[in-house]
């Protein structure tokens, strides 16, 4: 497996904007618009692969020049649990890290707030709904 960052518009992209649409979208009866996917044009999208297949990515979006949030991670079904998910979030806390940023931040669902907990993540105010079911923002010092 390797992990790398990919760049917008790319057959890479397109495959990426497939698993997340499948993962992350489809099963909450959800699309993305053009408008949205253009959004990711500055954004630093990453990818985990096994050859030519797609298994996980993530987004980290720049907030300001010390914080970036972490966004749109996705592994496929099949593969969770496999180690693949931790692997994406060392990979990208340290690009974070090299690229000068001291926090990440996410909107994490609920359901995935153990997963992030194990690496430090901490949850910062109140639940809120967002594409209509529960989240948290969480926080992360990169030291």
């Amino acid at each position: 497996m390797g992990l790398k960052q990919i760049d917008f518009g790319t057959p890479e992209y397109e495959q990426m904007v497939q698993l997340r649409d499948e993962m992350l979208r489809k099963p909450l009866g959800l699309s993305f618009n053009d408008e949205e996917l253009m959004e990711e044009k500055n954004e630093i999208l990453i990818a985990s692969y096994d050859d030519d297949e797609m298994l996980g990515c993530c987004i980290l979006r720049p907030l300001d020049n010390e914080t970036v949030r972490l966004r749109q991670m996705a592994v496929k079904d099949e593969l969770q649990r496999k180690g693949i998910g931790a692997s994406i979030i060392s990979f990208a806390e340290n690009l974070a890290r090299d690229k000068g940023y001291r926090f990440i931040i996410m909107h994490a669902r609920d359901t995935a707030i153990g997963f992030y907990e194990k690496f430090g993540y901490q949850i910062k105010g109140d639940e809120f709904t967002e594409v209509n079911i529960p989240h948290h923002i969480m926080e992360k010092e990169l030291i």
